[in-house]
């Protein structure tokens, strides 16, 4: 199954309303949001989804943990803010069923699936229902649709502005400068000084008599840039060890620099091409510009519209961490 469809699963989990808890002799309530409620498990039931949503991304474990400390944090307050939209949107009689076709038959078409039922196998490979998936994804729809019509249609861009940001800002539309880069390691690792000596000699005899510089590091090196015969691809400043980067700075294009002692060996570099940093042309600039400070200008008047939206509905909150007994 391609990323188009497993994209559009995740981002409706991720956005999921409140599911249909089966018929219980009781039910706990969460907190109530005007005429609605939140129950224990439909909490429980977002939960669980959320967690399984973090699972599938393969995280490092102190980014998950730390995803999954905010996420339970926030999680029973983006329940209320869902149930506020959509009750925004049942008020306004927004309707997306046609948007909602329309994105389904692009989702089979982008994923190469020929009918209802292969798109309808596809989702419930993901351990999802085809209806389930269904009404989640229209529910993201609807919370969309009221977002545009309520915040982002009234918002407005004016040129001075993006010209202004621009010239404020000249470090975020900076290129940093590029290093396209060649090395030989050698690791200290179980190697007596005079070993380790006497094979940087040995390799740098084998340059200055005209070895090539990528056999040698085939020949010669310790992994891994034994097996890449050298090569280091193309590295942003910053993204070189720091010891590196100072004796690069100091080289012109096809240049070799001396060994240089490293945190976790010896290196000899060879600095094939060297891009010096530059100040993107405004037009060049204009449209990621325009994208940041449209962001910043959505979050904002979104933040300000949804705490409005609260403060004129009835939002009681009756167990604060349900997750707690």
């Amino acid at each position: 199954m391609k990323k188009t469809l497993v994209a559009c699963i995740v981002m409706a989990m991720a956005g999921a309303t409140l599911l249909s808890a089966a018929p219980q002799a009781v039910e706990e309530i969460v907190a109530v949001v005007n005429e609605d409620i939140i129950t224990l498990s439909e909490y429980k039931q977002q939960f669980e989804s959320q967690v399984q949503t973090l699972k599938s991304q393969n995280l490092s474990q102190d980014a998950y943990n730390k995803q999954y400390d905010a996420m339970k944090k926030g999680l029973l307050d983006n329940m209320i803010t869902d149930l506020l939209l959509l009750q925004q949107a049942k008020e306004k009689n927004l309707n997306v069923n046609e948007e909602l076709k329309n994105n389904i038959e692009n989702i089979k078409k982008e994923n190469n699936l020929s009918s209802d039922e292969d798109l309808r196998r596809a989702i419930q490979q993901t351990g999802v229902s085809y209806e389930q998936w269904v009404s989640q994804y229209r529910d993201f729809l609807l919370k969309q649709m009221v977002m545009m019509s309520e915040v982002y249609r009234s918002i407005v861009l004016d040129d001075s502005e993006v010209v202004r940001y621009y010239k404020q800002h000249p470090d975020e539309f900076t290129v940093p400068t590029e290093y396209k880069l060649h090395a030989i390691y050698l690791t200290a690792e179980n190697r007596t000084p005079e070993v380790l000596e006497a094979l940087k000699a040995e390799i740098s005899a084998k340059l200055k008599a005209g070895a090539a510089f990528a056999d040698t590091a085939a020949a010669l090196a310790d992994p891994p840039m034994k097996e890449a015969k050298g090569d280091l691809g193309t590295l942003k400043k910053g993204e070189v060890d720091k010891d590196l980067e100072a004796a690069i700075d100091k080289m012109k294009n096809g240049e070799l620099s001396s060994w240089v002692s490293a945190k976790n060996g010896w290196y000899l570099l060879k600095l094939d091409e060297k891009k010096e940093s530059y100040l993107k042309p405004f037009d060049e600039a204009r449209l990621s510009v325009q994208e940041k400070i449209l962001g910043e200008k959505r979050k904002a008047k979104a933040d300000e519209f949804l705490a409005n939206l609260r403060s004129q509905s009835y939002v009681k909150i009756l167990k604060e961490n349900p997750l707690d007994f």
